[in-house]
């Protein structure tokens, strides 16, 4: 059971902790000045940008807007949702 709680937790973090690098990202699109490539905007880009290129392919900018990290946060809180939400089927599965 321990290995379970641990697996959920992690799961929990890494997902947490990307949807909040998505919504820096997000934010760091208002100031187009800002050098990606420099501390600390860099913590931000290089853990998103192997999520936003692919996506960019397929979503082109609407106005001049990139809304590829919108689009992220949508897909990784659903996915968090559907799998470790109170009817999550991860918290399902492991429930005693």
């Amino acid at each position: 059971m321990i290995g379970v709680n641990l697996i959920d937790l992690i799961l929990s973090l890494l997902l947490g902790l990307m949807i909040l690098l998505f919504i820096f990202r997000i934010i760091l699109t208002w100031y187009p000045q800002v050098d990606l490539n420099r501390l600390p905007f860099n913590l931000v880009a290089w853990p998103t940008e192997p999520f936003l290129v692919p996506l960019r392919h397929i979503v082109q900018p609407i106005g001049g807007v990139d809304i590829t990290p919108i689009i992220w946060v949508g897909i990784l809180s659903l996915l968090r949702e559907i799998l470790l939400g109170q009817q999550g089927l991860l918290t399902m599965m492991f429930r005693v």
